[in-house]
């Protein structure tokens, strides 16, 4: 148990340059105590106490504004940064060392039944405000940027932006691991895109018109 609350702490100091101290994180980071609690609630829903389980993460949601259902499985090292407002679904399975940003939620669509959460890989990081909904994987090490929307599997060591999100490359250069800003803009692409196929057309029209 220490050791598993010393990796958490330690994976926020890692993470998070203004993190100062043990002691501050270990009291005063939602995104910790959320984890910890988490921990508890999964423990009993493992042994059908349910109703303890859910007290527990209600009242988690109500101390940290992060609601993680007691049957999500979740991994090491799991970091949620501010974390209002992050959602995390019954079904969903989350790997080692994951960043989640305020305002994430990992939920379903409300068509599937069963399995109807995501499924996300080691060293992923889900960027503010995105969304990932439904059964779908995100591989390791990939990126979900800020306001995107997941509908789809997501391969390994891969960048999705957008909505609904689209994998994008950067032209080789690797994305930093915490930067959700540097990223190319896919709706300005496809602007661009469809500006370039207007210019074609009017070309084409204007030449028939001089025949």
């Amino acid at each position: 148990m220490f050791n598993r609350l010393r990796e958490d702490i330690e994976c926020v100091k890692e993470r998070d340059p203004a993190a100062r101290s043990f002691l501050e994180i270990l009291f005063l980071y939602p995104g910790l105590k959320a984890v910890r609690l988490h921990r508890k609630a999964n423990f009993f829903y493992r042994h059908k106490m349910y109703f303890i389980a859910r007290w527990i993460s209600q009242y988690c949601s109500k101390k940290t504004g992060i609601e993680i259902h007691p049957a999500a499985q979740i991994g090491k090292k799991l970091f949620i940064d501010h974390g209002t407002g992050v959602v995390v679904g019954e079904t969903t399975i989350i790997g080692d060392n994951v960043t989640i940003y305020q305002g994430a939620t990992l939920g379903g669509t409300g068509k599937e039944t069963g399995k109807r959460h995501p499924t996300i890989g080691n060293n992923v990081m889900i960027g503010s405000g995105s969304k990932v909904l439904g059964p779908v994987v995100v591989g390791d090490n990939s990126k979900i940027a800020a306001g995107a929307v997941v509908l789809h599997d997501i391969p390994a060591n891969c960048t999705a932006v957008g909505v609904p999100a689209r994998v994008v490359k950067v032209e080789g250069v690797r994305v930093d691991d915490l930067d959700q800003i540097d990223i190319p803009d896919p709706v300005a692409q496809e602007i661009s895109r469809l500006e370039s196929e207007i210019e074609d057309l009017k070309k084409l029209i204007a030449k028939g018109e001089e025949k």
